[in-house]
């Protein structure tokens, strides 16, 4: 399967796909989309997930420098703190660019957190942005994940399932490496045409679902006030229907809010 810096085309070609831009081949998005929303030049994009918000406001206490990333941060903290990862050894896979991880090893204080992608660049950027005790990023594969059995108390995964070309092996290997009792606590989002698959998948996981919610209203609402953030991009030639925030934006919006895309969060336990 042929790979841009670390990612298969089919996966880039999803991501147009699920943003709703217009995407015109898996080609357009490998040149210019994936480089331009990793790029490892800018230092404060440490958050490359949809924001959310709810009403009224979340108000999450941030430090100055992470109140840049607000809205992404908020969805990381609604995801984790379905259950206390206090002292709890915590793997995030497919990490990013390791915002929402910094995130939440300073403000839930688990025992420790792994950051593990599949991006080399991105965990070199991971290890050379966020020095937190207790916090590690590693590159591995979703779909073959490097640890032994029942080494996690908890699996963290947001907004990057869509792109795994195998994702009954993910969760398989998420419950491989929970630990009995733990939890796998999960957020994405999915087309119409395939929430029918995406469901079948996970009632056929080995874990146990003990909730689930669908926060399209929240991401389109934390979209919305994150839409300046998200226009300071520096002068690159990509094609203008990958770059116009102000057409993109409200139009993720409105697939969300009509349910041509469906975003939920899911918090499942390891029996």
């Amino acid at each position: 399967m042929s790979e841009v810096n670390g990612y298969s085309r089919s996966r880039l070609t999803g991501l147009g796909e699920r943003l709703g831009w217009a995407v015109e081949s898996s080609q357009l998005v490998a040149k210019y989309f994936y480089p331009f929303a990793t790029r490892v030049g800018s230092d404060d994009r440490v958050c490359l997930n949809m924001g959310y918000e709810e009403e009224p406001p979340m108000a999450v206490p941030l430090e100055a420098s992470d109140e840049h990333n607000r809205f992404p941060i908020q969805l990381y903290c609604r995801t984790a703190t379905q259950v206390d990862l206090a002292d709890k050894r915590v793997l995030e896979v497919s990490c990013g660019h390791g915002g929402g991880a910094s995130y939440l090893v300073r403000t839930l204080h688990p025992a420790s957190y792994t950051g593990l992608d599949f991006n080399r660049a991105g965990i070199e950027f991971c290890r050379r942005m966020h020095h937190v005790p207790g916090l590690d990023f590693v590159c591995g594969n979703a779909e073959n994940l490097p640890f032994e059995d029942q080494t996690f108390d908890a699996v963290l995964n947001i907004e990057a399932s869509s792109y795994y070309p195998r994702f009954p092996l993910f969760l398989a290997e998420v419950a491989r490496v929970l630990s009995p009792g733990g939890h796998f606590l999960y957020a994405d989002v999915r087309p119409r045409g395939l929430v029918a698959k995406w469901e079948e998948e996970l009632g056929n996981s080995a874990m146990r679902l003990t909730s689930e919610r669908v926060i399209s209203e929240e991401i389109a609402r934390g979209l919305e006030k994150a839409k300046s953030r998200l226009k300071e991009v520096d002068n690159r030639p990509f094609p203008a229907s990958l770059l116009d925030i102000d057409k993109a934006v409200p139009k993720i919006c409105r697939n969300l809010r009509s349910g041509v895309s469906s975003y939920r969060m899911y918090c499942f336990a390891n029996d």
